[in-house]
């Protein structure tokens, strides 16, 4: 299977999904920042880094379209959010559905948007973690394929926290593009998703349990 990953940072979930070995041909990755240090990740494994930059389209429509036909070169199956810091416009999301994924910071729906490990902490909430889901047009509520919890603890930062749940998203995104492209995923009408087991038979979605 064929896939693009778009990132906008260091690519940390990028390393994490090519340490994984998954199953997968990783055509491209492209990132809306030119400085973006995964591109180099990307480069030293001999994978085309392409930077396309947002600011040097006059609309999001127009940069939006721009990196339709850039993502549309390499025909991937699955187009995969790393870490990329940019809202997608309704005709992007739509051209991808259902084949557009996502990993959020934090227990979706809880803390949709940003500085979400802070505003966990502001709440008091014992578990935080993160969410793998595919990307619908609202922001943040896409059908949720996977998600990993941590502990909250009595001495956190918003900087503590948010290293466990990086931890949590290595783990929990290379097993939802691995059930992605073994066909194992069924988003249902009701806009869930179940796993199907190596039987066939579909099983409730995966929910990880504490991480430390």
């Amino acid at each position: 299977m064929k896939l693009v990953v778009l990132i906008s940072g260091r690519g940390s979930n990028l390393q994490a999904i090519l340490d994984a070995q998954l199953p997968v041909e990783i055509a491209a990755v492209i990132s809306n920042r030119p400085d973006a240090a995964g591109l180099d990740l990307a480069r030293a494994r001999g994978i085309p880094a392409l930077p396309l930059d947002h600011k040097q389209y006059a609309s999001r429509e127009a940069f939006d379209n721009a990196l339709i036909e850039v993502i549309d070169r390499y025909q991937p199956e699955l187009v995969v959010l790393a870490g990329y810091l940019r809202i997608l416009g309704d005709s992007f999301v739509m051209h991808y559905a259902g084949r557009l994924m996502n990993i959020h910071p934090s227990l979706l729906p809880s803390f949709p948007g940003l500085d979400t490990h802070a505003r966990a902490l502001a709440e008091g909430v014992k578990i935080h973690g993160c969410t793998v889901h595919f990307v619908t047009p609202m922001l943040d509520h896409g059908p949720i394929i996977v998600q990993a919890a941590v502990a909250v603890h009595s001495n956190d930062t918003a900087a503590t926290l948010a290293a466990r749940v990086l931890a949590a998203e290595h783990r929990v995104y290379p097993k939802a593009i691995a059930w992605f492209a073994q066909g194992r995923l069924l988003l249902l009408d009701n806009g869930q998703v179940n796993l199907r087991d190596d039987s066939g038979s579909e099983q409730t979605l995966f929910i990880s349990g504490s991480l430390p």
